[in-house]
């Protein structure tokens, strides 16, 4: 039980970095010896120093005959921007390391763990695997997939499953709280994908309003370039980049950035191009019914997010929050599993994996 406590707060350590370290891992770790824990500290952003050698740095030569707990494999591999932390490890002659997981990166992989083990060092992985895993969803389908980003699709409706009015209005549905929330949601992810009808409708800026979270890169699918030019998602920090088939970009202001597409935009294929030329390694959906339809049918959804208004709206409007070119039946519909579903305010949020 206290080795589950000691690496549940690492994982609590990792959380600080919620959208500052991409593409690398969140990762937390801490030193224990002596019945209490003598340094503690997590990986702030990618290239700055890892999480184990900064507590190793904090512990000095108390780090001897320690064990260290980390929420992920320590590295091993050259060639990026610090040192592996393995060798750190073994200079500083720690005892013991607890690992909540391997590093599902090829580059380490269990190779880290069996380099401390050559070394003398006892190992153990495992502990709160599953919940190390989830903290780094996005890191682990980017690393594992060669480059593809972790995409979570987020809608909200009413009661009568409505994500707006007959005439279009959906401001605001959920309450407070729930858009609270949305705002972290932004803050978690490395891209927000939308698309030219949202954008038009609402004028939307898609950052993360909260004090000490970064705002997303804005995917805008545009097709024909109708994005008005004095919109905020071109004048608002941070880059905004347009999906578009329209060679001319002329008008645009300075730092939009432009993906080209053929006849029909395929999803799968912008998210590699999203993960392989900007490294961007997870995605937030946040758009009409349409792309919503489109990104399921696609195949590139990952997780779900829906905020349930305790709201009826009524009406013949077609505004469900997911209109595709097809339908499943009954009996083989898009499944989510893994659901779990709490209260937010006035509104009941179901997140789950498709």
């Amino acid at each position: 039980m206290e080795e589950i406590a000691l690496m549940r707060r690492c994982l609590t350590l990792a959380r600080r970095a919620v959208g500052r370290t991409s593409p690398n891992p969140m990762v937390g770790a801490l030193l224990y010896k002596d019945g209490r824990i003598i340094a503690e500290d997590y990986h702030r952003k990618a290239g700055s120093l890892h999480a184990e050698a900064l507590v190793l740095n904090k512990a000095g030569a108390a780090a001897q005959g320690a064990t260290l707990f980390v929420s992920l494999e320590p590295c091993c591999h050259t060639g990026k921007r610090t040192p592996p932390c393995v060798d750190a490890i073994v200079r500083a002659k720690v005892k013991r390391v607890v690992a909540a997981m391997a590093d599902p990166n090829p580059a380490v992989s269990g190779k880290g763990l069996e380099m401390l083990k050559n070394s003398g060092i006892e190992t153990e992985v495992g502990i709160l695997h599953a919940d190390a895993k989830r903290l780094n969803e996005a890191y682990v389908k980017f690393i594992t997939t060669r480059g593809i980003p972790f995409v979570t699709l987020k809608a909200a409706i009413t009661l009568d499953g409505k994500m707006a009015t007959p005439d279009g209005q959906s401001k605001w549905i959920t309450c407070e709280k729930s858009r609270h929330y949305v705002h972290r949601l932004r803050g978690s992810v490395d891209a927000v994908l939308t698309a030219i009808g949202t954008v038009k409708a609402d004028n939307p800026r898609l950052t993360a309003r909260i004090r000490g979270l970064k705002s997303p890169v804005r995917v805008v699918v545009d097709p024909y370039l109708q994005t008005p030019r004095d919109y905020e998602i071109l004048k608002t920090p941070p880059q905004t980049i347009i999906c578009t088939q329209e060679a001319d970009t002329r008008g645009f202001p300075p730092g939009v950035e432009f993906i080209h597409y053929g006849c029909r935009l395929d999803l799968k294929w912008l998210m590699r191009e999203l993960g392989q030329r900007q490294q961007i390694t997870s995605v937030l959906i946040e758009g009409g019914a349409s792309l919503t339809g489109h990104a399921i049918e696609d195949g590139i959804v990952d997780k779900v997010v829906f905020f349930i208004a305790p709201k009826i709206i009524g009406g013949k409007g077609v505004y469900s929050p997911v209109s595709s070119r097809s339908f499943r039946g009954i009996d083989s519909p898009y499944e989510v599993f893994d659901m779990k579903a709490r209260t937010l305010g006035t509104d009941i949020v179901i997140e789950g994996y498709l």
